[in-house]
């Protein structure tokens, strides 16, 4: 079976982003490019050719969700799973985003020690899907 291995994560917390590269890179050992915006991360999602996009829903500028919709019409990116990241305690966004498309919503605070493997599950079902 094929493992996640890259992951392109876009948040514009800065704790964030290095709690997020010691859970999956230094405990994951997962390949993570880490972008602060949403336009950012459609630019990086260009040349990085991720497995999984983590994607903050709330970013100033442009919303995880928006920079999500722009990389889902880029050619070769419609079908990359994403999850989203949110400490938006509100269920109907949550609920909309994966009808939407979205691999997951997770709530922020994570556990760093357990984000890599709960995206590995994550990544699996949502491929396991995709191919039924």
């Amino acid at each position: 079976m094929e493992k996640l291995k890259k992951i392109l994560h876009a948040d514009d917390d800065s704790d964030i982003l290095a709690i997020t590269e010691m859970a999956l890179s230094n405990i994951g050992g997962m390949e993570l490019l880490q972008v602060s915006s949403g336009s950012e991360a459609i630019d990086a999602c260009k040349r990085f050719d991720p497995d999984l996009l983590l994607l903050d829903y709330m970013m100033p500028g442009m919303t995880g969700e928006d920079a999500w919709h722009e990389i889902r019409q880029m050619p070769g990116n419609g079908a990359i799973p994403t999850v989203f990241l949110t400490a938006n305690a509100l269920t109907e966004t949550e609920d909309r985003l994966v009808t939407d498309g979205a691999a997951a919503v997770l709530r922020k605070p994570f556990d760093p020690l357990t984000l890599a493997a709960d995206l590995e599950k994550i990544w699996l079902a949502y491929r396991s899907r995709s191919f039924e």
